[in-house]
């Protein structure tokens, strides 16, 4: 199935059936419900972007009462296992952690996690640099710096926007770029090895509403990150702008 395409209904019904006979001891109807579909979901059953039925029709094919349905989607959306929004479908989402432990790239993160990493090129071009990518790369106005934006995917389902910049001397050509820049980097010999990283929220733009198939204004989470080589070379300067009911950020804390 296509991420965000319809899965039949009577196949979607049978998977949660079986899910919520499994659970069926103990519990409220609603939580039953609850760690039905959120079962159906971990184990890849319900894969992100499938789209459910209703209430009304959840309801009558389970022989539920509609404020059993309801509480148990308003729980699932509230630990983004799915996403509601008033007058649109009703998703299965796509949660992903990123441990700020390790300097790891988009794709490493997503292959950890069981799931097929992609890109839809928006620009990719050598340009010069904004005052920004000046101060965060450390270079003239006058240099040129590799310039790219893309969305990043998972398993075909829009995650983040981001946008990267690379002094040339790393990455002379648009050509030498395929879906993972760290690849080429790394081929070049040019693979960071630390990085500097600040994050703070942000309404989507319009324009990232588009990309990102969520409504203008919505959270997001942006990161703005400065990547080192092991001689303090600075090699890219990337800022992201992530989905905040698909992606989350772990922290490992000691005392």
């Amino acid at each position: 199935m296509v991420p965000g395409e319809f899965m039949a209904t009577d196949e979607l019904i049978d998977v949660i059936g079986k899910e919520l006979q499994a659970s069926a001891s103990g519990p409220p109807l609603y939580k039953q419900l609850k760690t039905a579909i959120e079962t159906a979901i971990l184990s890849n059953a319900l894969k992100a972007g499938a789209v459910l039925p209703g209430e009304r029709v959840l309801a009558e094919t389970l022989s539920l009462s509609r404020v059993t349905v309801r509480k148990a989607l308003a729980m699932l959306d509230e630990e983004g296992f799915i996403n509601r929004r008033h007058g649109f479908k009703t998703e299965v989402g796509s949660r992903v952690e990123k441990s700020l432990s390790t300097l790891t790239s988009f794709s490493e993160d997503i292959l950890a996690r069981g799931l097929v990493p992609g890109c839809v090129w928006l620009s990719k071009h050598i340009s010069r640099p904004s005052p920004i990518e000046m101060m965060a790369l450390g270079v003239a106005g006058n240099s040129n710096i590799l310039r790219m934006k893309r969305i990043r995917t998972a398993d075909g389902v829009a995650i983040a926007v981001e946008t990267s910049t690379v002094p040339i001397r790393f990455i002379p050509s648009v050509d030498m770029v395929g879906d993972s820049l760290y690849q080429a980097l790394e081929a070049r010999g040019f693979l960071p090895q630390r990085a500097v990283q600040r994050m703070r929220s942000r309404a989507a733009s319009a324009e990232d509403a588009q990309h990102l198939h969520c409504e203008a204004g919505a959270p997001l989470l942006m990161t703005e990150r400065r990547c080192f080589l092991s001689d303090g070379q600075i090699v890219e300067y990337c800022e992201s702008r992530y989905k905040g009911d698909v992606y989350d950020f772990v922290f490992e804390l000691t005392r």
